[in-house]
């Protein structure tokens, strides 16, 4: 998440002085993290340390390797405990080191001054449609492209899961692809996005039986044509609460009818109800789904989510909603695109 990562470390031989220096770049990020030869973590160092350290004889010459806190909070990549980290977070813990898997060594930095969460998960965006109800907008342009105030569609979405630690990108594409791929590379190296082109038409989620080599064990599947303000951490924590196979985001819609109601059983009237409003619950076209069971998906076929659904259902695995109630919007229609124009204004 963290493209500085090298800022925040500081070789355990260099001594207070130098680390004085750092720490006041960092400004309002100020701690570092003392690393060996083999840039194994050892500890941490702020302000307070080096305080400390001097009140007990330390001098500006001294090796910071004498004044760490020699147990720092981390996490490891593939390893990452939600829980612990929000409840850093709520501790007021700010920047945390992320370790590799099987060593000590630095790999990232969460930051939860600029970001939300660390989430465990890869992110499928479905790019590739044709967007023929928003012609002839997008004769040129794919629909992921169009610019909702400024900004293109698809980077609604980007942006806001990066914020929720999230890096590793797969982007399904196919109409007018260069222009997509093109755009995407925009982004710097600290967002991985791994570009899958469809040779023909898989439906909304039939891709996902490519080769694509996943890094986490939670994959969100998200439509490239929708902007919201989802919380995806409380998605992804009431997903693995339920240890649910398959969780469905649903967006609450209202019918008002605008008639009495009769409610009967066999012509006997047992009640009525006067211009009711009834509220269902529509698909919102984002999926969280245990990367074991996308193995069930067919190879090379037009495949939609709903007919993935469908077979998980039949072979009784566990399908959730999470329903939402924020901002939502698809844009699927020349209304849609116009309603985003005047409504897209939330905090990302």
């Amino acid at each position: 998440m963290n493209v500085n990562i090298d800022k925040h470390l500081i070789h355990h031989s260099k001594n207070i002085k130098e680390a004085m220096f750092l720490l006041n770049q960092l400004a309002m990020d100020a701690i570092l993290f003392v690393i060996d030869e083999h840039e194994n973590l050892k500890g941490s160092l702020t302000d307070g340390d080096i305080r400390r350290g001097m009140l007990n004889g330390a001098t500006l010459e001294t090796e910071v390797i004498n004044i760490i806190h020699p147990n720092p909070k981390f996490t490891r990549r593939n390893a990452v405990n939600l829980e612990e980290l929000i409840a850093l977070r709520e501790k007021n813990f700010k920047i945390i080191p992320v370790l590799e898997a099987e060593t000590d060594k630095i790999i990232d930095i969460i930051n939860f001054r600029t970001q939300k969460s660390y989430l465990p998960i890869d992110v499928v965006i479905m790019a590739g449609g044709r967007g023929s109800r928003l012609w002839p907008l997008t004769k040129n342009t794919p629909k992921p492209l169009l610019k909702i105030n400024d900004k293109s569609v698809i980077d609604y979405s980007i942006e806001r899961l990066h914020k929720y630690g999230i890096t590793n990108f797969h982007v399904s594409v196919n109409y007018l692809k260069e222009k997509v791929i093109r755009h995407l590379s925009k982004y710097d190296d600290h967002i991985n996005f791994n570009i899958i082109e469809e040779e023909k038409p898989l439906g909304t989620i039939g891709v996902l039986h490519q080769n694509i080599n996943y890094n986490c064990d939670s994959v969100l599947v998200l439509n490239g044509d929708l902007i919201s303000a989802i919380d995806f951490e409380m998605f992804y924590l009431d997903f693995i609460s339920k240890d649910a196979d398959i969780s469905i985001l649903t967006i609450p819609w209202k019918v008002d009818v605008p008639y009495g109601i009769i409610e009967s059983t066999d012509g006997v009237v047992s009640g009525l109800k006067e211009k009711p409003t009834y509220t269902y619950y529509a698909n919102g076209g984002a999926y969280l789904i245990k990367r074991d069971i996308l193995k069930y998906l067919p190879k090379d076929t037009f495949y939609n989510a709903t007919d993935f659904v469908h077979l998980m259902m039949q072979k009784k695995k566990k399908v959730v909603s999470f329903p939402f109630k924020g901002y939502w919007l698809d844009i699927g229609s020349h209304e849609d695109f116009k309603r985003a124009q005047d409504e897209v204004n939330f905090s990302e």
